[in-house]
């Protein structure tokens, strides 16, 4: 019986020209039954988009065709960018003309029509990411239709008397996307919820869950699972570890613990252990548990609340590294000498028993010798602590050495009162505690994934590209115009982490770093290894939160798998095709995710904000546009929009050539880096912004 990658290796390989099905059939010799298996296959690689199907009904490597496959970034002005599947690749502009109605992070085939400015068309939609969207109910004349919240949705959704389900003018809902449309007929739509004004901060989180269409329950047979999983295990298959100094570092507030740490002296180097829990022994491939997680992608944290990818009985239970109880974990062993280089590492499945639950901010004060009662209890730690930071310091020399880019960028922190409402935003801690975390966690991916592609077999790696020249030089351009720097930088991508240790400490670090960041590809998941740019690594993976990423549990799975000789359930060519899509869901829900959490801080800000119109506050600009300005807060790490039209003391004009807004009679210029004074004018809590004036 003829089967799916025989008949890709055909079509791919040995095909001279497209086919049709009756030749397709005669060519391969089929038999009537293997015949309908046939119309299958071709059904289904065609929605996957290893291969194409022409309108006259004739199938094709795509790679033949020129067609390649990627997903969309949108733009809300209507164009947008194919980020291709192949790593490696320059993105693809698509002029708004050419987006065949594709949305956000839909995955899509592409044309390449001009190579020289690197433009094409979208000619099919593989996988819609959006199945609902939210939005407020308009109507135009006799028709009612929903008007997309997200501006990077590119049609209205018209709705049916039937389908309002009780809605009415102005209502935000959510609804069911029953048909995309085309060029020549609008997209149709359901309502399956009307979404109540929030009165508080919580309840503007549910409705921004329920916009994103975020699964917040777990399917039943994924719930019986995780009630039903257990301790079981069989020491004899695990390595022994309780006897070790070991403890988990994290905030103040976290519930999941999936990492510990352990080290001692090696000669006048270091033993370093990462401790990983070992989610895989109780998350078994293609179980109820497994394929809701594969759904999920990863974890979505939210100033009050995290939505787990995992069952709480396992994240925040059975995988949590608590202290004082036995845990099953996966280890990274390495040997590491004076100067930070790996010289010995070591994967193994062990058994460890955390002695202490410990914060950045005891680590940091126990390292620095601070005097306090707070770190008491942890004293007899502080040797272990001290080593720890002298190793974490020579393995960032030695990546600063080979060209890691080490962007040190401020994160708000919502700091919340009993009853969940923001009491205040501001700039996150970022200590030695954390760097230190971050150092090991860097060494223990890379050197599993070293293990991984020297084991040659397919895996998932995190990859990053280097930077397109074109983007790399409009920044220094920009950055130049407004004056943020004073020399335009002539260095090549590769030399960036040159320029950037410059900056340290420069008054404007974080501005020039952050529009240096946004010049950067995003780094996301391949089966393909192509190094990580921004670490100046070889090879990376994501190997030390199988708890809430799930690349890092199928990381784990084939790691153990060639450790324990462990045979597969797939046959190689199928599992290579597996991870290629896990991989590719995987980057898709971490930008979901991302999005997600940045929709939430809006959200804080705006409810931290709402109680204040008529105060006045010192602020910064942070971004300059024709339609005004972006400033942040001093004292509070709150950003927002001071449109034109609330600048009222003169006619402002952009200037493109300096990158700001200057008053066509007072002279007054406002560039990124202008300090001011400004009023709050006014919250939208439907946009989510906080709109500034000048006083």
């Amino acid at each position: 019986m003829i089967d799916k990658e025989t008949l890709l290796d055909f079509i791919t390989q040995k095909a001279e020209h497209p086919m049709g099905f009756r030749e397709l059939s005669e060519r391969l010799k089929l038999s009537p039954p293997e015949r309908r298996v046939l119309k299958r296959l071709l059904r289904t690689l065609t929605q996957e988009g290893q291969i194409i199907k022409t309108r006259k009904g004739l199938y094709g490597s795509v790679k033949e065709f020129e067609f390649l496959t990627g997903y969309f970034e949108a733009h809300r002005e209507g164009y947008g960018f194919v980020v291709l599947e192949q790593p490696g690749q320059r993105d693809i502009f698509i002029p708004s003309r050419a987006t065949m109605g594709a949305m956000d992070n839909d995955k899509v085939i592409v044309r390449l029509e001009s190579q020289l400015r690197r433009e094409g068309s979208i000619v099919r939609i593989l996988d819609r990411a959006h199945k609902r969207i939210s939005g407020i109910i308009d109507k135009d004349r006799s028709c009612y239709f929903l008007r997309p919240k997200d501006p990077k949705i590119p049609f209205d959704l018209y709705l049916g008397p039937s389908d309002l389900k009780g809605a009415r003018l102005g209502d935000v809902v959510v609804a069911e996307i029953t048909d995309y449309g085309d060029r020549r007929r609008p997209a149709l739509g359901k309502i399956v919820k009307v979404i109540n004004r929030p009165d508080n901060p919580a309840a503007d989180i549910d409705a921004l869950i329920e916009e994103l269409d975020i699964p917040s329950r777990y399917p039943q047979k994924a719930t019986i699972e995780a009630k039903e999983l257990r301790h079981k295990v069989d020491l004899n298959s695990r390595r022994d570890l309780r006897w070790l100094n070991t403890f988990t570092i994290d905030g103040e507030n976290a519930r999941d613990f999936d990492d510990a740490v352990s080290v001692t002296p090696l000669g006048d180097g270091y033993r370093l252990w990462v401790h990983i829990a070992d989610v895989s022994h109780y998350v078994r491939w293609d179980s109820p548990i497994d394929l809701e997680a594969r759904k999920r992608g990863t974890s979505f944290y939210f100033p009050d609340r995290v939505i787990h990818m995992l069952p709480k009985e396992l994240s925040e239970d059975l995988c949590s590294l608590k202290p004082r109880v036995d845990r099953l974990a996966m280890t990274v062993e390495l040997d590491i000498d004076r100067d930070g280089q790996v010289i010995a590492s070591s994967f193994y499945p062990s058994i460890i028993n955390s002695n202490e639950r410990l914060t950045y901010t005891i680590v940091r004060d126990l390292i620095v010798g601070a005097d306090n009662e707070a770190v008491g209890d942890y004293l007899y730690l502080r040797e272990d602590l001290v080593r720890m930071y002298e190793l974490s310091q020579r393995l960032r020399q030695r990546r600063k050495a080979r060209g890691s880019l080490d962007f040190d960028l401020p994160e708000p922190e919502v700091l919340l009162d009993l009853k969940g409402n923001p009491e205040n935003i501001i700039k996150a801690e970022r200590n030695i505690a954390h760097m230190l975390i971050e150092d090991f966690m860097i060494a223990a991916n890379e050197a599993v994934a070293r293990y991984l592609e020297e084991a040659q077999c397919p895996a998932i790696y995190r990859v990053h590209e280097l930077p397109e020249k074109d983007k790399i030089e409009e920044t220094f351009r920009f950055l130049y115009a407004s004056g943020l720097i004073s020399d335009p930088y002539q260095g090549r991508a590769k030399d960036l982490h040159r320029f950037i240790s410059r900056i340290s400490g420069h008054p404007h670090e974080e501005l020039i770093s952050k529009h240096l960041l946004r010049s950067m590809k995003q780094a996301r998941y391949s089966t393909d290894n192509i190094g990580h740019f921004g670490l100046a690594s070889e090879a990376y993976t994501h190997f030390t939160s199988p708890i809430r990423r799930y690349p890092d549990l199928i990381v784990h799975r084939i790691l153990k798998s060639i450790l324990l000789k462990l045979p597969h359930p797939l046959r190689e060519e199928e599992m290579e095709g597996l991870l290629s899509e896990i991989a590719f869901s995987s980057s898709r829900m971490e930008r979901k995710a991302d999005d997600a959490e940045r929709a939430a801080l809006d959200i804080m800000r705006v409810w931290f904000m709402k109680d204040r119109a008529g105060e006045c506050f010192d602020a910064m600009v942070i971004n300059v546009a024709p339609y005004g300005l972006r400033v942040r807060l001093k004292d509070y790490y709150v950003e927002g929009l001071m449109h034109v039209s609330y600048m009222h003391d003169d006619y402002y004009r952009y200037d493109e050539g300096s990158v700001s807004l200057r008053g066509s009679h007072k002279k007054r210029v406002f560039q990124i880096g202008t300090h001011l004074v400004v009023r709050l004018e006014a919250v939208d809590h439907e946009g989510r912004e906080v709109l500034f004036g000048l006083p």
